[in-house]
């Protein structure tokens, strides 16, 4: 019996985990700028997870399980980005920022980032029955590399990178740092209709008015100079 049990479970592992999220990425971007985004069919497994130059962006997590996402993109990639995001959403190209420096490119990443994860925690939800909350995500304008760890004890850390590719061929990468977890299926259950990502975006458009800015000018200097930059 204990047997045909062990034969017939679902587990859900480290790297479901990490396609799920990939597959966030991916759906989220490519409605948010109408560029084609998708990401190497390998991963790499890593030591430790970084901020990077040009722009580094990172999410805490904790709930049904703890960790962080880290996304790394070089100027030209932030940019190509932040532009076509812009350009669909009906701005004008002579009012857009000309730097990945500007303020406005950090808040768009930074919200881009907020949608991305806030489509996979809803997948978390529905797919394997339970919850985790993220932080306010923190965007960075970075010119040296930064170690970042998670806030929180981990007993058997597992970290790994993965590389994405943007329409004009520009790079990003996304690190994921997280318990060592594995998810049995006990028993059938109905996923609910996952959500249509242009319905995540157009919702975050609307609280754009009101939502707090990933992260402002003092709230980056103060961090950058908490780690020593």
């Amino acid at each position: 019996m204990v047997k045909a049990w062990q034969e017939s479970t679902v587990v859900y592992g480290t790297e479901d985990i990490l396609t799920s999220l990939c597959n966030s990425v991916t759906r989220v971007l490519t409605v948010a700028t109408q560029c084609d985004i998708h990401y190497s069919g390998m991963v790499q497994r890593i030591t430790k997870t970084c901020l990077k130059p040009d722009i580094g962006c990172f999410v805490l997590f904790d709930g049904g399980f703890s960790g962080l996402v880290v996304l790394n993109f070089s100027a030209a990639t932030a940019m190509e980005l932040y532009e076509s995001y812009m350009l669909n959403m009906g701005m004008p190209k002579s009012e857009l920022a000309l730097s990945h420096t500007s303020d406005e490119v950090s808040n768009i990443m930074g919200e881009l980032m907020n949608q991305i994860v806030g489509d996979f925690t809803g997948k978390v939800r529905r797919e394997l029955q339970t919850h985790i909350t993220q932080n306010q995500p923190k965007m960075l304008v970075l010119n040296k590399q930064v170690v970042l760890s998670v806030d929180t004890q981990l007993d058997k850390p597992e970290s790994r990178r993965v590389t994405f590719y943007t329409g004009k061929n520009n790079i990003f990468y996304l690190e994921l740092a997280i318990d060592r977890t594995e998810f049995i299926k006990l028993h059938d259950f109905e996923v609910a209709d996952t959500l249509n990502p242009d319905e995540v975006i157009a919702q975050a458009d609307a609280e754009r008015n009101v939502i707090q800015p990933a992260q402002d000018k003092n709230d980056q200097d103060e961090f950058l100079k908490s780690l020593g930059m």
